[in-house]
């Protein structure tokens, strides 16, 4: 089968489009016939090992990445955190997905989807895909989608209260625009004024434009920040929060952070309801992978990068 390669970190020059041997499911696995995965930040952060967390803590978190990913390079070296497609086997023991069913998931760590072909255990954060959206639609959610939701879910929000989702056009981030709005919540945007129509269209209620304003300057604003992108600096973080208020960051999940085939089937539900939509800045095809993560690499993206896996 085909597959992206990443034997060594780096710009992403070092992807490589390979055959390698297809997968077959263990007797609690699904193979799965990938149709579309993304360009995940998480994917470029490995690549490059950088955690992302400004240069003092990455100097010192860089020793820690190789320990835990590899040392001259990713020990899994196929990549890929997202993805959708269809069930072509599975194991003797999967009762929940048949061979057929279009399904969406959450590689989590363990990666993978940047192949023709991925095998996952059944109970992992797999469900059948929303039927109202395209496999390229439908494989950002499983990631980015249920980071939005697990980590606005902690706030426990009710309806009128208020919500800043920072980073608001980015892939989590126009989730979590969306899934505020869900639970009832009047919901600001931070982005820049370039970005200000399309959060809008995902039911952004306010905006924010960060380049000419401090959202942190207003006291007592806000029940609910939530930073998409991991980038407010900690002096800032719960300046315009309540009393009560509760500051939130989409980099407290980590490897350690079981996603659950449960969270999966309620954002399938959302999508299919219209509460839902998948914003895509670009989509390439698979050949077109290094373009992919350039793209990524600049930090301007809309919503999601996808790739097409045919």
């Amino acid at each position: 089968m085909k597959a992206i390669i990443c034997t060594k970190y780096g710009p992403p020059e070092v992807l490589q489009l390979k055959e390698i041997e297809k997968p077959t499911p263990k007797d609690n696995e699904v193979l799965i016939n990938v149709k579309a995965t993304t360009v995940h930040i998480g994917d470029t952060k490995i690549r490059r090992l950088e955690p992302g967390l400004g240069p003092v803590k990455d100097f010192f978190f860089k020793p820690m990445m190789r320990i835990m990913m590899g040392f001259n390079g990713p020990r899994n070296q196929l990549l890929g955190m997202e993805l959708a497609g269809d069930i072509e086997a599975v194991g003797k023991n999967v009762t929940l997905f048949k061979i057929g069913d279009p399904v969406f998931a959450s590689t989590e760590f363990k990666m993978g989807a940047y192949a023709e072909y991925c095998c996952l255990p059944e109970n992992a954060a797999l469900a059948l895909k929303p039927v109202n959206m395209s496999y390229e639609e439908a494989a950002p959610v499983s990631n980015a989608g249920l980071t939005a939701l697990i980590n606005l879910r902690k706030a426990d929000i009710q309806p009128g209260q208020k919500v800043l989702i920072y980073g608001a056009s980015g892939s989590v981030g126009t989730y979590a625009v969306q899934i505020g709005k869900f639970f009832g919540a009047e919901v600001t945007a931070v982005c820049t004024s370039a970005n200000f129509e399309m959060v809008k269209s995902v039911g952004a209620d306010h905006l924010i434009d960060y380049t000419q304003e401090d959202f942190s300057q207003k006291s007592n604003a806000y029940d609910v920040v939530f930073d998409a992108v991991g980038k407010i600096e900690p002096s800032r973080r719960k300046k315009s929060l309540t009393k009560s208020g509760m500051y939130l960051t989409a980099f407290a999940l980590s490897g350690n952070v079981k996603l659950k085939a449960k969270d999966m089937d309620y954002l399938k539900d959302l999508c299919e309801a219209g509460k839902l939509k998948t914003v895509i800045d670009r989509t390439y095809p698979m050949e077109q992978i290094i373009e992919a993560h350039r793209y990524v690499d600049k930090g301007h993206k809309k919503g999601n990068v996808v790739v097409t896996i045919r």
